[in-house]
């Protein structure tokens, strides 16, 4: 591996013999940053996962786990009320969290009440910095289980605050890593309170807080209303690609925290029964042997009737050239698309859930030299190979699929994007609500299954 992240991430343009439905595509540029492109032990970091909260030994152990109400002092108790007044830094809102009653608790001196109410109060800062303020209810098509409450335990953060004295600085322990979100409460700073700018930022500042605190060293992440996937080592941006998106509705493309496991080049479609029965696509085929060859359709008929379609792979494959294996219970994941001239429009939320991907046979041979070790040269043979081949990862690689609606563009500016599945509402509403207590973390909001149909692009 430490060849490989000196020397293995290069593609000189076409000069590696591309075949010919490569050759418009850009290879894969060097990906480590400058700063690691003499470090001996730079790929170690980059190719290892999210933290986890407790490395695995081969001893058992015994976590403790710290009590949610611990003894506080009446200067502890004032600080707490100081850390309320300026929460609203955070986009978090002080009316959340009774500074009037933590005022009188303090008043009446220190003592159980005050241990329990001071403990309450800051509990559920450390709940809404760390996992949302929104509501599951409001966090629509959102399937993403944010592991943080376990990595970063209320009791814990309350204690490390209490012997520490840095109160905000324990809550801000728990708070997102990504620079988006630094980015997002500069711009909160810079908006008038109760704006509609301001709700917006606070929102999206929201989002964040629902995703897991540390992304990982190396994953990918799409922006599903700004139609971009980035390539992303160490939260910095090393390649981006357009995307095609879910159309609204019930394809809308959910929210999902998955794995990568491999890299499929040259896949086979395996034709949904909706389009197989549905369309009588199964008939046509067996009934029009030339035109199925033609397209790269083979049929089954079962001793029961049943017909079953596969789409071989070849340049006609409505997958493309490939598609990266993430298994999940939402059939969702990224791929190519012979129909690249869509990537041009700008509206581009055209598909049934799936994310189409630009480039997606220099995104392939990047992950296979990345994930699987695989030289460049390896990567374009099996391309060109026209074979069905899976690529397996050495390790899982995260992939993000977000819904924001303001956040850094792929150009790193500040920027706004459509609401194109009008997911803001339900949020913004949550904001204007009372806090809800005991908030759960996973969604009962109906899974929607996405019958994959490549074809429907236009």
């Amino acid at each position: 591996m430490k060849k490989l992240a000196l020397s293995l991430f290069l593609m000189a343009g076409t000069g590696l013999a591309l075949p010919a439905a490569l050759a418009a595509q850009d290879a894969p540029a060097n990906l480590l940053p400058d700063s690691q492109q003499d470090d001996p032990d730079a790929d170690d970091a980059v190719t290892s996962g999210p933290a986890t909260a407790v490395e695995m030994t081969s001893e058992p152990m015994v976590q403790e786990i710290d009590p949610v109400v611990q003894q506080w002092s009446l200067d502890q108790a004032r600080a707490l009320a100081g850390v309320i007044e300026n929460i609203g830094s955070h986009g978090l809102i002080p009316a959340d969290y009774d500074l009037a009653g933590l005022r009188a608790q303090i008043a009446a001196g220190p003592g159980a009440m005050l241990d329990q109410e001071a403990s309450r109060r800051f509990v559920w800062l450390i709940e809404d910095m760390r996992d949302g303020r929104t509501p599951m209810d409001a966090r629509k098509q959102w399937f993403v289980m944010d592991p943080d409450a376990d990595r970063y335990r209320s009791g814990t953060v309350l204690k490390q605050a209490l012997s520490t004295g840095d109160l905000m600085g324990a809550l801000e322990s728990v708070a997102p890593l990504h620079p988006d979100y630094e980015a997002l409460r500069a711009e909160l700073a810079t908006a008038q309170p109760g704006s509609k700018r301001y709700k917006l930022v606070q929102a999206n500042m929201d989002r964040w807080r629902w995703l897991p605190r540390d992304l990982g060293h190396q994953y990918l992440i799409t922006n599903v209303p700004e139609y971009q996937l980035r390539l992303t080592v160490n939260d910095k941006i090393m390649r981006t690609y357009r995307t095609i998106v879910g159309k609204p509705g019930r394809t809308a493309t959910p929210q999902l925290a998955e794995s990568v496991e491999g890299v499929i080049l040259n896949p086979n479609w395996t034709v949904p029964q909706s389009i197989v029965k549905g369309e009588g696509l199964g008939e046509r085929v067996l009934a029009n042997p030339s035109w199925a060859r033609s397209r790269g359709y083979t049929a089954t008929r079962g001793a029961n009737g049943w017909i079953s379609v596969v789409q071989g792979p070849g340049p006609g494959n409505s997958l493309g050239r490939m598609k990266l294996d993430m298994p999940n219970r939402h059939a969702i994941f990224f791929h190519d698309t012979p129909s690249r001239e869509l990537f041009k429009q700008a509206n581009r939320a055209l598909s049934h859930g799936c994310v189409r991907t630009e480039r997606a046979t220099e995104l392939a041979l990047t992950l296979a030299i990345l994930q699987a070790g695989l030289t460049a040269d390896e990567g374009v043979e099996l391309l060109a190979s026209g074979e069905y081949t899976r690529v397996e990862f050495n390790s899982k690689l995260p992939a993000y699929i977000t819904y924001f609606t303001m956040a850094t563009n792929i150009d790193g500016k500040m920027a706004t994007f459509n609401d194109i599945y009008e997911r803001d509402a339900p949020v913004l509403a949550a904001f204007e609500a009372p806090r809800k207590a005991n908030r759960s973390r996973v969604t009962d909001e109906e899974i929607i299954e996405i019958v994959n149909d490549p074809r429907d692009l236009a």
